[in-house]
This record gives C-alpha cells, structure tokens and sequence, in this order.
C-alpha cells in the first residue's frame, strides 16, 4: 500500500508546486500552458479549498498570502515521512 501511496503523495506535492509556479505568471486563455494550469487546478482544488477556507490569509498592505498550499505541502511530507 505504501509503494502506491509515498509516489501519490510527491506527485501531488509537485502539483501544488506547479499550481503554485502558475499562479504568478500570467497566460493567455488560449495558451497550452493554461491547459496544465486548469488540470492543476481541479486536481489540487479539492484539498486547497477548504484548506484555504480554514486558514485566515495573512495580509500586508493590499496584498494577501494564501498559506493554504504551504501548510498542506508540509503536511504532505510529513505523512509521506510517516509512511515512507
């Protein structure tokens, strides 16, 4: 069970990197790479979302940080190090 789960687990942090990455350059609609940032989106939004929801953003100025990615990448290896 664990040799399916441990590479799940990296594969969906590099997702929540790759949405990460994504989310600070801005693409055209119809550009392919805006294909991969959806996918991104609608495989990490499940788990992001409500994460997101709990967690207060953290503000500076005008700008938010949403921590949401940074605490589940690190709960993410920290049950991938439990596992693994």
């Amino acid at each position: 069970m664990t040799s399916v789960l441990c590479p799940v687990i990296t594969l969906f942090i590099v997702a929540v990197l790759g949405r990460v990455l994504f989310s600070w350059i801005p693409l055209a609609p119809e550009s392919p790479v805006a294909v991969v940032r959806v996918w991104l989106v609608r495989l990490t939004e499940p788990v992001m979302g409500p994460l997101r929801r709990a967690l207060p953003a953290l503000r500076m100025g005008h700008v938010a940080l949403d921590l949401s990615p940074i605490v589940l990448i690190i709960g993410l290896q920290v049950l991938r190090s439990a596992l693994c």
